[in-house]
């Protein structure tokens, strides 16, 4: 028991240390959510919806992934101490989040994601950081969501981000993705998990999991993944073009 627990928490803090070397925590801009500040190389890599990234040094967004990569780290540590001694731990968010983690764990392939997709769907109520903290745009981190009871679209995003990791799915097939909804003008945030080859989006709007190619009315704006913050690069017109119009909601 004691080797495993040791185990365990060594095994989280390698992996919030990697999260939190993903990108140096330096001083960044207290910019609005979707300031994009300086971006790196482009990337032309695999991303959902296929278009082109470029990572982002600074900006607002990185400024709150940041943060949220922070709070993570001691978060995972706690973890691992539940799971190698459910009965002694004293935090029932974190054995809610390894209930649901383990509900992963147990499914493979796309069971898995989807198990872990609606868990956190009904685990989490709807929200908005006005109502909750008094701010137009928080991040948390899953465990302080799960405290709450509540939150907005990119804490569930960031909640399956989170569990899918746990539950085994590979990091270089986890993205959060923010994406601006063309019909109402507003920014949305989803989990995408790569499977098969294939992206698919894990929405709290729907228990449905959907495949990039089938999302609708939408242009993707940045990712979120093990190497940080990026920004898709492309012209208006091009993202346009590869993504139904607005007229073709569903």
């Amino acid at each position: 028991m004691g080797i495993s627990l040791h185990s365990r928490v060594l095994r989280a803090i390698i992996f919030a240390c990697g999260l939190a070397s993903i990108a140096p925590v330096a001083q960044v801009n207290a910019a609005s959510l979707l300031t994009p500040g300086p971006a790196g190389l482009i990337r032309k890599s695999a991303e959902p919806f296929g278009l082109p990234t470029s990572l982002l040094t600074e900006g607002g967004l990185r400024h709150k992934w940041l943060g949220v990569q922070r709070r993570l780290a001691d978060e995972l540590v706690q973890l691992a101490i539940c799971d190698g001694d459910r009965e002694g731990c004293v935090s029932p968010e974190a054995l809610r989040f390894l209930a649901i983690i383990d509900l992963g764990r147990a499914q493979e392939g796309r069971a898995r994601l989807g198990r872990i997709n609606r868990a956190v769907n009904l685990a989490i109520r709807p929200g908005s950081d006005l109502a909750l903290y008094g701010q137009l745009d928080v991040w948390t981190s899953p465990l302080a969501t799960l405290a709450t009871g509540a939150g907005d679209c990119e804490d569930y995003a960031i909640a399956k981000f989170v569990a899918l990791r746990q539950a085994g799915v590979a990091a270089e097939d986890l993205r959060i993705v923010v994406m601006r909804d063309l019909p109402s003008g507003e920014d949305h945030a989803v989990a995408a998990v790569r499977l098969d080859g294939r992206w698919l989006t894990l929405d709290n709007r729907r228990m449905a999991m959907i495949e990039d190619s089938d999302v609708r009315s939408v242009r993707p704006t940045f990712v979120i993944d093990q190497n940080g913050v990026s920004r898709y690069v492309d012209p208006p017109f091009v993202a346009e073009a590869a993504l139904p119009s607005a007229t073709q909601a569903d």
